[in-house]
C-alpha cells in the first residue's frame, strides 16, 4: 500500500511548482512484486458483482497534497471498462494545455458537480457526454470507489461503468485534445505502476505514474496523480479475495 500523503494541508501543489515535469522525476520503486488482477476477473459478470458488493477492502491512496487555500468542491469521474472483443480498455482523455486546472494531463471524462446533477453518477454521465459525447445509452454503471481529494481541491467519487463498444465520440475541443484507450489489463498490473517521491519546502511529496505508449500511434499517455490513484484503488478492489 501506498504511504499516506504528507502534510495534507500543504500548500503549495505539484503541478504548480515553477519547470515541475513528472516525466522527469526519478522513479524510487516499482511494485512488481504485487500480483496482476487475474484475467477472468476482468469479465462483465465478476465486474458487475464486485463493484456492486463490495469485500472489505482499504484504498491505497486517497486524496493528494491539498491546497488549504481552496474550499473543496464535489465532482465525478466516470472509469469507463469497454468491452472490447480483444479485451478490455480504459477510456482516457488529455486535458488541452491551456484549461487552468490540470492542463495536458490524463484524465477520466469528469468534472464538477452542478447543482441538477443527480448524485455523482448524473455528474460522470454529464461530464462524459460533455466532454468527449460518450451517450449515457452506451453506459452501464456498476458502482462507485472511495472519494479522492485532489490537489485542486476537488473531492471526487469515482464512478465505473462498463461501455459497450460501439459508440461514437465526439471530443470537445476546448477541454480535451485527445481521446484513447489502455488495456485494463496494464493498469491492472502492478508492474507498470511506478513510484515518485520529491523534496518539497514542507516536506516529502509521493505518487504514482503508469505511463503507456499506444503501439498504433508510438505516443506515450504520461498517466499519473490523481488518475493514477483512482486506478491503484481500482485495483486494489479487484485484486482483494472475497
Amino acid at each position: 500500500m501506498l504511504p499516506p500523503p504528507n502534510d495534507p494541508e500543504a500548500q503549495i501543489p505539484l503541478p504548480s511548482l515553477p519547470g515541475f515535469d513528472p516525466r522527469k522525476i526519478p522513479v524510487d520503486a516499482v511494485d512488481s512484486h504485487l500480483p496482476p488482477v487475474a484475467v477472468d476477473r476482468f469479465a462483465p459478470a465478476f465486474l458487475r458483482q464486485r463493484l456492486a458488493s463490495q469485500p472489505r477492502w482499504t484504498p491505497d491512496i486517497v486524496r493528494d497534497p491539498v491546497d488549504a487555500a481552496r474550499t473543496p468542491r464535489d465532482a465525478a469521474v466516470l472509469i469507463g471498462i469497454v468491452q472490447r472483443a480483444n479485451g478490455p480498455t480504459v477510456l482516457l482523455t488529455e486535458r488541452t494545455a491551456h484549461l487552468s486546472s490540470h492542463s495536458g494531463q490524463v484524465a477520466f471524462p469528469g468534472g464538477r458537480t452542478d447543482p441538477g446533477d443527480d448524485g455523482p453518477v448524473g455528474t460522470a454521465l454529464r461530464e462524459a457526454f460533455e466532454e468527449v459525447g460518450l451517450q449515457a445509452e452506451f453506459v452501464e454503471v456498476m458502482g462507485l470507489l472511495p472519494t479522492y481529494g485532489t490537489v485542486s481541491g476537488y473531492i471526487v467519487t469515482p464512478v465505473v461503468a462498463l461501455v459497450a463498444p460501439d459508440f461514437k465520440l465526439l471530443p470537445h475541443d476546448f477541454e480535451v485534445a485527445d481521446v484513447f484507450e489502455v488495456p485494463l489489463a496494464f493498469l491492472m498490473n502492478p508492474a507498470h505502476h511506478r513510484h515518485h517521491s520529491r523534496a518539497m519546502p514542507d516536506g516529502r511529496r509521493a505518487w504514482l505514474s503508469m505511463p503507456w505508449t499506444d503501439p498504433a500511434t508510438g505516443k506515450e499517455h504520461f498517466v499519473w496523480g490523481a488518475t493514477a490513484g483512482m486506478i491503484r484503488n481500482l485495483y486494489r478492489l479487484l485484486v482483494t479475495d472475497a
